[in-house]
């Protein structure tokens, strides 16, 4: 029964070390320094030369040690074997040459050839009736200094892999000191004692008791009154180097070790308690014993393991129902509509599996609305790519040939266009985002179930992104259809929109880029003809040359001037001595009107408010434009003067008879300008012409006031325009997109995967995963065998 107890657990840990287990098995932990003779001793329990020798570090990877007695024939004539056999390769060794060459082979493989170490084991078991049943792991011998090539860490690499297999509690530690050497330096029985404080599971074995000093002994030590151990010291004599090097045999070793206990007057006494024969009947007595007392632990453990591997087994399902084409359609279904509910219940938020760290699902799509569209669409300034130049130029553009009164509208249709055009990009871009995250969302409906599917949930995946690009479309178009509604149709009439007549007093309560300085209310006369020269001359110096080289107000000027001169030509009143017209001192509407519209707003706009400066917007705006209308007191006397060309004349105290003399001197000046200066020639107009009014690009009041106007109003509109596009492009989205999608994903799979033909295909296991089961399902029998032996053993024993 005690050679079963012990097959048992080498059994058990052959499997456990094939399939993964985790149960701590009994087992003796062979501990020493470099060179302490742990190799030595276990030849010498097993009767063989079989482990590597060398200087330095030999043992670069724990062996695991079992030795199987086989019983001895009962005829002479018949032979018996030794063997040895290796758990990573399925061969008998006969040869112990050849044991010892593969288990070097076998360290190069895993440790390299450096001096470096490794933690993974290798299992050897050797079979012969020389040896008693036990199990033995021979670990790497501790160092201090590294030598050669050896790692700079080599002790933090050796104490950790010793550490962890003699720190388990169901560990013997077999701790090898060299007696030649100060046993308060030992440090097998220094790391014995961090991990076993009492020895209650440590075993000294004091070596090279031959090669202590003439006059010394270890009878002390190995009696236990100086380092006491609950399991005691065994002493014994391995070969020397020499007797290895002449090829001694073990069992001449073994009669030399007795000859020593028996003849050495130190340990005669107690030379029945030392040698390699009793360190091995000891092992196998405290190893049997150590494996009853932990039955109770064992079965426990067993038990708990048991159940998990269970566990594990069910989460990875049935094999046998995955074959069955009868239930192969129930399972799929299931699994497309778990898929399907998952989706949904990500975008909703009401999913089982919602993260506590970061946003994931519909609260990423909520975050994409509100702060990355949302903001988006918040940062674009609606005039910010408009100077003062392009809204001049729209206007100048919208009015053709003609002049106008008014600012066009068709001026401000031109301008606000481009500028709703610049919602576009930042709404097709929030489709795009709303669309990468539904499929994010895809990729993460996942189940432990369906991921032993993987062409199964491949096909879920893509049936579903597929879906998401057919609705991709039509949504992208949807919102594009919505920049182009806004730009289809300006509505003005709008109720959030600002009113025309708030637009001009706007505009007009713009400080001017010129503070005009008021005229005296009843000047003289030289003071009125010198006033109006001068601001005439200052208001053709604000004046851009138009195409044909005559500003657009000198143009309406000269029309109007024409006009108003051959009218009043054959009613012209007697000049007066100075030479100064009579007419001048007195305000003719005429006079007046033409006066306004030549001053293009300012004068106008300036009598305007001095005639009546309680006036509504709706009225100073049309005051602007039209001047102030009927006969009232001005603030001096207007002289008229004919714009024409880049110079002014006065046409005071000249005789009007017949052509207007004038008339004809300021055409002339123009005709001479005009030869004197390239820009009116033809041929010499460039590609780009801009709308300035002078060579320095100064505006004048009105074109102030309309450029103001122009960008309150793009200003305004564009404000409507954003607040509709931000509502709109959301629901939009959610509406032929997210809901529509969310709506279609069960009858979309259903239509698309549920078909028989395609079951076999779609159920194909993962290969890792059904090896995996297999090494479950093989690891859960070991488990109950294991468990099974184990209580036979507890039956028999009680």
């Amino acid at each position: 029964m005690d050679a079963d107890l012990i097959r048992l657990v080498n059994q058990l840990q052959d499997t456990f070390a094939n399939l993964g287990g985790e149960l701590d098995m009994p087992q003796l932990a062979v501990v020493g320094s470099q060179s302490a003779g742990k190799s030595s001793v276990l030849e010498t329990i097993v009767g063989r030369d079989f482990l590597p020798r060398g200087s330095g570090i030999v043992t670069r990877r724990p062996l695991v040690l079992q030795l199987i007695h086989t019983p001895v024939p009962d005829s002479p004539t018949q032979t018996y074997s030794e063997w040895g056999q290796f758990l990573h390769i399925d061969k008998r060794f006969t040869d112990f040459g050849e044991i010892r060459r593969e288990i070097e082979q076998e360290t190069f493989r895993v440790a390299g050839q450096n001096k470096g170490i490794s933690k993974l084991p290798i299992h050897l078991r050797i079979y012969s009736p020389n040896v008693l049943d036990l199990t033995l792991v021979d670990l790497p011998g501790l160092t201090k200094i590294p030598v050669g090539d050896q790692p700079g860490d080599i002790e933090r690499q050796i104490r950790s892999l010793v550490v962890d297999y003699i720190s388990k509690p169901n560990c013997v530690i077999l701790a090898v000191s060299g007696a030649n050497v100060d046993l308060a330096n030992s440090e097998a029985l220094k790391l014995a004692r961090q991990v076993d404080p009492q020895g209650r599971r440590t075993i000294g074995v004091l070596t090279k008791l031959d090669l202590m000093d003439a006059g010394t002994n270890a009878l002390d030590i190995l009696t236990g009154r100086v380092y006491p151990l609950k399991l005691g010291f065994i002493g014994v004599v391995n070969r020397s180097q020499a007797d290895i090097n002449a090829e001694k045999s073990l069992a001449d070793a073994h009669e030399a070790e007795d000859d020593f206990f028996r003849t050495h007057p130190a340990y005669r006494n107690i030379a029945h308690k030392n040698g390699t024969r009793y360190l091995a009947k000891t092992l196998n007595q405290v190893l049997m014993n150590h494996i009853r007392d932990k039955l109770p632990d064992m079965k426990a453990r067993l038990n708990t393991l048991m159940g998990q591997a269970q566990q594990e087994l069910n989460s990875f399902g049935d094999a046998a129902i995955y074959g069955d084409k009868n239930q192969q359609g129930s399972l799929i279904l299931r699994l497309m509509t778990q898929f399907a509910r998952d989706f949904v219940a990500s975008i909703e938020g009401t999913s089982v599996d919602i993260s506590t760290k970061e946003l994931s699902g519909g609260a990423r799509i909520y975050y994409i609305f509100n702060d990355v569209f949302g903001q988006a669409l918040q940062s674009i300034d609606a005039t910010y790519n408009l100077d003062n130049q392009d809204i001049r130029t729209a206007i100048r553009n919208s009015t053709g040939p003609r002049p106008s009164l008014f600012v066009p509208e068709i001026a401000f249709d031109l301008l606000v266009k481009p500028q709703i055009k610049l919602l576009e990009s930042p709404s097709l871009r929030c489709v795009e985002l709303v669309y990468e995250e539904l499929v994010k969302i895809c990729h993460n409906c996942t189940s432990s179930e369906l991921q032993r599917f993987p062409r199964l949930h491949a096909q879920l995946i893509e049936t579903v992104s597929e879906l998401l690009r057919e609705r991709l479309g039509p949504t992208t178009d949807y919102t594009q259809s919505l920049i182009d509604i806004q730009t289809a149709y300006i509505n003005t009439n709008h109720p959030a929109f600002i009113s025309g007549s708030a637009a001009a007093a706007t505009a007009l309560t713009t400080p001017p880029p010129k503070q005009l300085l008021p005229r005296p209310s009843q000047p003289s006369h030289a003071e009125s003809v010198n006033g109006a020269a001068s601001q005439d001359d200052e208001d053709e110096s604000n004046e851009e040359p138009s195409a044909n080289g005559i500003s657009g107000r000198d143009a309406r000027s000269v029309s109007s001037t024409v006009h108003d001169r051959s009218r009043g030509a054959a009613s012209a009143p007697p000049t007066a001595p100075g030479g100064v017209n009579s007419s001048h001192r007195h305000h003719s509407p005429t006079a007046h009107r033409h006066s306004s519209r030549h001053a293009s707003g300012s004068s106008g706009a300036q009598g305007t408010m001095t005639h009546n400066a309680n006036g509504t917007a709706k009225e100073t705006f049309l005051n602007y434009f039209f001047g102030q209308n009927g006969p009232g007191p001005l603030a001096g006397s207007t002289v008229d003067r004919a714009n024409t060309g880049s110079s002014g004349h006065s046409y005071v105290g000249r005789d009007v008879s017949g052509a207007d003399p004038a008339l004809e001197s300021g055409l002339m000046a123009g005709k001479r300008s005009m030869e004197g200066n390239a820009a009116f020639d033809m041929k010499s107009l460039g590609k780009h012409i801009e709308a300035a009014t002078d060579s320095t690009g100064h505006m004048s009041m009105r074109e102030e006031m309309e450029t103001n106007l122009i960008r309150s109003l793009i200003q305004s509109y564009f404000g409507i325009v954003r607040q509709t596009i931000q509502d709109l492009v959301p629901k939009a989205i959610m509406h032929l997109l997210v809901n529509n999608t969310s709506q279609q994903v069960q009858n979309r799979l259903v239509a698309s995967l549920y078909k028989p033909e395609l079951f076999g295909d779609l159920l194909n296991e993962d290969e890792t995963l059904v090896a995996e089961r297999a090494r479950v399902k093989a690891l859960l029998d070991a488990y109950r065998e294991a468990f099974k032996t184990l209580s036979e053993v507890t039956l028999k024993s009680t």
